[in-house]
């Protein structure tokens, strides 16, 4: 319908592309409420916000798509900000026919606003993990005081690329764990995440799984998208590379994990994560076997409500913190036993003459940190556990 518009007063005068605007942002309006009224039939009349709640478990109880509360409040212009909600706030709804409109009582103030979900259980990964694309031109521990194996809080760490560093700058230190891929595997079934756990040099440790994929798929295939660094400790500079000496002086100064030869060293950053997500769909719908589970925080192979995922996509596929995806099983392809006989062996059957069978959905996941092709997910919903390899799909999937 706005192709239609826009086409009809595409050639108007100047003072008919006014009535455009007006027409266009009146039919915005008209499809902003249309997709607000997919409430649930028990819906309170009101409802007072508690300190507790989060954004996702209000919106599932007046919507049927909890990734699309904003929708309620920001089809009434007069709230100023739909974003930010207070404990003691007052929600009410109103209903005409299909059209929904909301208005908020603000409470006392007095607290926080609330977020989508309570940042303690997301706290550890926004702190402790990050993903880059590079770690080669990082700045590494060479040595620790006393030649000692590992290092720990009030002890010295010897660095190798801090020429430039002044006393008092401060680091984080972070070690290199993994190293995530995505081969496409051409003329097969599907494309085929790859996780990799580094060794103290950061360089992927060989074994049978990772060996038999390099063997089978040329290097030219895989897409490389990123290291997952973990936090170990923080430093600050204590002493330069000075008077012929090649290491600078780091003095480990918290109560972190020990540190080791081979960690990386970056710069500390204030603030580099968001404090505040707002569940929405996906921007865009990436091509079927691009967007995939990678790992389970905590080195499980399962994922539920409240597990972290990494995921093999971020900002330069259009996700942002708050982006919201399906998770699903993929089908698996099964030789036809009723046309191609009971006796029939998968191994030799050729995948173009298996049967696909449909992907089985498992849950919701919402992003709560993005880098370049790498973000990490919480886990909302489930009705079956997350795996590895797992599709993410647009939330509105059918199947």
């Amino acid at each position: 319908m706005l192709e239609r518009v826009s086409r009809t007063l595409g050639g108007a005068a100047p003072a008919a592309r006014g009535l455009r605007a007006v027409l266009a942002a009146a039919l915005l309006t008209v499809a902003t409420y249309a997709v607000a009224v997919d409430l649930r039939g028990d819906h309170p009349d009101t409802y007072v916000v508690k300190r507790g709640d989060t954004l996702w478990d209000i919106a599932g109880r007046f919507l049927k798509k909890p990734w699309l509360w904003p929708e309620i409040w920001q089809a009434n212009p007069q709230i100023k900000n739909p974003h930010l909600i207070y404990p003691g706030d007052v929600l009410s709804l109103a209903y005409l026919g299909r059209v929904a409109s909301a208005s908020v009582q603000p409470g006392p103030r007095t607290e926080a606003p609330i977020n989508a979900i309570p940042l303690a259980q997301i706290e550890p990964f926004l702190k402790d993990l990050r993903v880059v694309d590079s770690i080669d031109e990082l700045p590494y521990v060479v040595g620790l005081e006393e030649d000692r194996l590992r290092g720990s809080n009030g002890q010295l760490a010897y660095v190798r690329g801090l020429q430039d560093a002044t006393p008092g700058t401060r680091y984080l230190i972070v070690r290199p764990q993994k190293r995530y891929r995505l081969l496409e595997r051409a003329g097969l079934c599907c494309d085929r995440v790859v996780t990799q756990d580094l060794d103290a040099r950061g360089k992927p440790l060989l074994s049978g799984d990772s060996y038999w994929s390099e063997v089978v798929f040329p290097t030219k295939n895989a897409e490389f998208l990123g290291y997952e660094l973990m936090t170990q400790s923080t430093g600050t500079v204590t002493r330069g590379e000075v008077g012929g000496i090649q290491a600078a002086t780091v003095l480990l100064d918290s109560e972190g994990r020990e540190v080791r030869v081979g960690d990386r060293l970056i710069p500390v950053q204030a603030q580099p994560y968001d404090l505040q997500f707002f569940p929405h769909p996906p921007k865009q719908q990436l091509p079927y076997g691009r967007l995939q589970v990678m790992a389970v925080a905590d080195m499980y192979t399962t994922a539920g409500p409240r597990d972290v995922i990494a995921i093999s996509g971020g900002s330069r596929q259009g996700i942002d913190n708050g982006t919201v995806f399906s998770i699903w099983r993929r089908g698996h392809s099964v030789t036809d036993r009723v046309k191609d006989g009971l006796d029939r062996d998968e191994d030799l059957t050729l995948f173009e003459n298996k049967v696909r069978l449909p992907d089985e959905y498992a849950g919701h996941a919402m992003v709560f940190r993005t880098f370049g092709d790498v973000s990490y997910a919480l886990v909302m919903s489930s009705v079956k556990p997350t795996r590895v390899g797992y599709e993410l799909k647009h939330p509105d999937a059918p199947y």
